[in-house]
């Protein structure tokens, strides 16, 4: 019994200790793909919802393939960053600023996202949710470790 309640502290512990690095390589090695496969017309599925997405948002602004583009490097950013923990901070703060265009689709086009049953856009808008909340997570533990954190 002991031996086994000593393993489980031990993974508990190393849980505690590498689980969130694990989830932030992780989430970068997302971004990164994603980003990589917008360099390349017709790669991305999610490539007509960008366009749509940045041309409404700026008001014709970005569109086109700029705003695959201005995805695209947006995307690698953050994902080398926190695949490398190098300038983390300011690629959760991108991070943050492109789930505003990455979340927008589901206000701006819900009837096409979701004419009944959602479409395969609708569930790839669905999925960063959940790379939202990865990225909530991997913020708080890089602001707990700022040096430039105010203790009470």
């Amino acid at each position: 019994m002991n031996a086994l309640l000593f393993r489980e502290n031990k993974l508990a512990d190393w849980l505690g200790r590498r689980s969130v690095d694990i989830l932030r390589v992780s989430l970068g090695l997302i971004f990164l793909g994603f980003g990589v496969l917008k360099f390349f017309p017709g790669a991305s599925p999610a490539e007509a919802l960008v366009m749509r997405t940045l041309d409404t948002l700026t008001l014709g602004i970005v569109e086109g393939r700029n705003a695959v583009l201005l995805t695209a490097l947006m995307e690698c950013f953050i994902g080398l960053t926190l695949v490398t923990g190098k300038f983390l901070r300011t690629g959760l703060l991108v991070l943050g600023l492109s789930l505003v265009g990455i979340m927008s689709p589901l206000v701006l086009f819900f009837g096409d996202l979701f004419p009944g049953t959602p479409t395969l856009e609708a569930q790839y808008v669905l999925k960063d949710i959940v790379l939202a909340a990865a990225g909530l997570v991997i913020a708080a533990k890089a602001l707990a470790a700022s040096p430039l954190r105010l203790r009470a």
